[in-house]
């Protein structure tokens, strides 16, 4: 008996041990991360995470300190499939080390409007990008023992109303645009799992897509994991459950469980369904080691976790305007400008949200590189202030006003979602306090926020200087969470005089969130000049500089989980900065901090824009490499950046009646900028390296397209080799071209580099009423280093 069939058997002895209400019970979640354990069977409890960027663990806390990746635009942007899978690998080693067995990630969604709110959690708008990008992050995951778990499935390409919004969607943009990145995984990754969507697609919720579900990604693709509901998104017993949903989380509260075992027994649903669900619980079990006697995969190599999330971020910062100032020497002085340059942005908001034990700002990383500089603040991206870094505790007070609880914070956030802190029960739990005793550096009117929803009182130096109650901003229960109201106030405080900081919560019952939950920030700013001021001073301290480093930002309000953007300008008057440091030093950088496409009014004024996405944990030192030259800045752009959003030809995110109608069919990002006619402020596939690369040939045979390259600068560098096809006689109904394949090349001066690129079959056939047909008829494979950017041609005929 092969090692395969021993645990097949292994699966099958488990379940025909289980009873009925033990086999629907291991369906729904224990809690809000785990599901059930079944001893009897030798079934552990199989511990689920968020990520991408990183594993969060079972804990919404800081005291349990992740790795924290660059965004996945960011990886995207590398076009590196074997970065991906190494950052894969990294992901697993944190989550065994977390006792997580199913990491929630990757997010293969669609860049299908800039005004996603999300989108710095998805790869691109481009299905193969997304694809072959997500399958190796995947294979990377799961070479380490741990289940990845694809998502959002399918069509959950915005944030509003996604809940309840029903998608009307062609059957060929489906297939074509939407399904086609959760196949390319399902088929070449073989993903552990796969999370149905919120939303409905074409009248049926995600979770009761019995035609996708089942008929698609199971009969159709071959997928044998399990389908695990987003958080809630489950919504009837009898649905969810023939429609092929296999786990309801969160739980215990679900309807799946009892009610499950009770719609059997009721004669409402036959038990080979709820067998057949099981099975594939069992076997997940199996793949990650929850059940007694099955193989797991052996823990991959030691990943060096900060050096990987520096090397990432690195790969990743696209580089698309450079006038010859980058990069510059280690003895140019450098006037360092923004907010964001010491408050760094590292991730987006919502559940891809980590803590890391540091965050090493754009400050730090060129203080830490020896560049000679002068900062100053010149605006700051919002006016939400940071949470307080001085040291903090959080006490957790019974009714009775008994010690639940006492436990250090790194910050002054608190962020508790399923589970409270050791000790703490949340049934008995009635208060938090943040104290801490602050040490001004600087005298001054001082800031303090509170943020969260309930009953506060704010204390500084013992004066109250907050007694009330902060109503919630209307009932959706992931902006209460992920964008909470706030309030400021100020103190006047004396340079090096300590004073007691108290801030007292308490906690609201409520059914907006149907699990534990505890939200509170304590927010601290130091005095600043006035807004006017603070711009002077920055155009001063450029003047003065070799070189001008302005770092602009979005922040939480703008680009998070739960809601979608408005527009895409930059908050606050960072582009009125940008100005005015370009009029007065023309060595102007603008490193933009953002996860997804921003307009850049001022980009024609500066000598450099490098795009730095949300770049992780080393983000900072990630920058100094690049802007000395230590390293190559590698990325190219993932998705299309407008220069303003009224050019955008696909823009919509808001449903009407509940639906949203994707009425521009296969024509989305590059492919709807092409048909529009418009030009976009930076293409598809942009970025600019530190040396020139000459394409020598391209050649095609076996459905492959075999590409040389001679990097003819004088610095070692790194090309994205990007392949589009398109149909010679142009077709109303498709695109222009579309991206057919990709491949990273890499040589030293003077050398020359081949890569092969595979031109699968499927990239020349579109879905029809018969399922996929080849366009047969004469084509054109355009190489180079961009869609914009073509270099060689290669006639071919199909």
């Amino acid at each position: 008996m092969s090692a395969i069939e021993r645990d097949d058997e292994i699966v099958e002895q488990a379940l025909s041990e289980l009873d009925l209400d033990t086999k629907a019970r291991i369906l729904a979640g224990r809690d809000m991360w785990r599901l059930p354990a079944a001893p009897g069977v030798g079934l552990e409890p199989i511990v689920m995470s968020d990520g991408p960027i990183g594993v969060r663990g079972a804990r919404w806390t800081a005291d349990d300190p992740s790795i924290a990746l660059p965004s996945p635009t960011a990886l995207a942007a590398t076009w590196d499939v074997g970065l991906a899978r190494r950052v894969g690998n990294l992901l697993a080693q944190e989550a065994r080390r977390k006792g997580v067995h199913v990491l929630l990630a990757p997010t293969v969604n669609l860049h299908r409007s800039p005004l996603g709110g999300r989108h710095f959690e998805c790869y691109s708008e481009d299905p193969v990008l997304t694809g072959e990008i997500a399958a190796a992050y995947v294979t990377g995951v799961q070479e380490g023992g741990v289940a990845a778990t694809v998502k959002h499935f399918v069509a959950n390409d915005s944030e509003t109303e996604r809940m309840t919004a029903d998608v009307l969607v062609g059957e060929r943009a489906l297939r074509e645009l939407y399904l086609a990145p959760f196949e390319v995984v399902v088929k070449k990754a073989g993903p552990f799992g796969v999370m149905a969507a919120y939303n409905s697609v074409n009248g049926s919720t995600m979770t009761e897509h019995d035609e996708l579900l089942n008929a698609v990604l199971r009969d159709e693709w071959g997928f044998d994991g399990v389908v695990v509901s987003d958080w809630t998104a489950a919504r009837h017993t009898i649905r969810a459950a023939l429609g092929g949903l296999d786990i309801a989380m969160p739980g215990p509260a679900t309807v799946y469980g009892p009610a499950l075992a009770a719609a059997v027994r009721a004669g409402e649903l036959d038990e080979e369904v709820v067998d057949e669900h099981a099975r594939r619980v069992l076997t997940l079990a199996r793949r990650v080691g929850a059940l007694e006697g099955a193989r797991r995969a052996d823990p991959v190599a030691p990943v060096d976790g900060e050096a990987l999330a520096r090397e990432v971020a690195a790969a990743s910062f696209t580089l698309p305007r450079n006038d010859g100032v980058l990069p510059f020497g280690p003895d140019t002085s450098v006037a360092l400008i923004g907010g964001a340059a010491k408050e760094a942005r590292v991730m987006g908001g919502g559940s891809a949200q980590v803590f890391p034990s540091h965050v090493v700002s754009p400050y730090e990383g060129l203080v830490s590189a020896g560049v000679p500089m002068a900062y100053a603040r010149g605006a700051d991206p919002s006016d939400r202030l940071n949470p307080a870094r001085f040291p903090l505790r959080a006490v957790c007070r019974a009714e009775d006003g008994r010690v639940l609880g006492d436990v250090p914070l790194p910050d002054g956030a608190i962020q508790w979602l399923g589970e409270m802190p050791d000790g703490v029960a949340f049934a008995e739990l009635r208060g938090v306090e943040i104290t801490g005793t602050f040490t001004p550096e600087a005298g001054g009117v001082h800031r303090f926020s509170i943020e969260g929803v309930g009953r506060f009182r704010l204390t500084v130096g013992g004066r109250t200087r907050f007694d009330g109650t902060i109503a919630p901003e209307g009932d959706d229960p992931v902006a209460v969470f992920m964008a909470p109201p706030r309030t400021v106030v100020e103190a006047e405080l004396a340079a090096g005089e300590p004073v007691d900081v108290r801030l007292e919560h308490t906690v609201p019952r409520s059914d907006l969130l149907p699990f534990p939950f505890v939200g509170a920030t304590l927010g601290h700013r130091e005095p600043s000049l006035g807004p006017d001021e603070l711009i002077e001073e920055a155009a001063r301290a450029a003047a003065a500089a070799d070189v001008a480093v302005v770092v602009v930002a979005t922040t939480k309000e703008v680009e998070s989980e739960g809601f979608d953007r408005t527009s895409l300008k930059l908050p606050g008057r960072q582009d009125e900065l940008v100005s005015r440091v370009a009029a007065a030093n023309p060595r102007t950088v603008v490193v933009v901090n953002a996860g997804s496409p921003v307009e850049m009014p001022w980009r024609d004024e500066v000598a450099a824009v490098l795009l730095t996405w949300f770049p992780g944990q080393e983000g900072g030192h990630a920058l100094a490499d690049v802007l000395l030259g230590r390293t190559e800045p590698g990325g190219r752009l993932p998705t299309t950046w407008p220069a303003v959003l009224a050019d955008c030809p696909v823009v919509d995110v808001t449903p009407v009646d509940g639906v949203l109608r994707y009425e521009e069919g296969v024509f989305v990002g590059y492919r709807a900028w092409e048909r529009s006619g418009r030009a976009p402020a930076f293409g598809f596939g942009a970025g600019l390296g530190y040396t020139t690369w000459h394409y020598e040939s391209a050649e095609y045979a076996d459905a492959t397209l075999t590409v040389r390259v001679r990097n003819t600068g004088g610095r070692p560098g790194r090309e994205v080799v990007q392949v589009y096809l398109a149909p010679a006689a142009p077709e109303e109904s498709r695109p222009a071209r579309w991206l057919a394949g990709f491949a990273v090349a890499e040589a030293g001066p003077g050398e020359t580099a081949e890569v092969s690129v595979e031109i699968p079959r499927r990239a020349a056939e579109v879905w029809s009423a018969d399922g996929w047909r080849l366009v047969s008829g004469d084509y054109v494979l355009q190489t180079g280093h961009s869609l914009d950017d073509i270099r060689l041609t290669t006639d071919l005929t199909l």
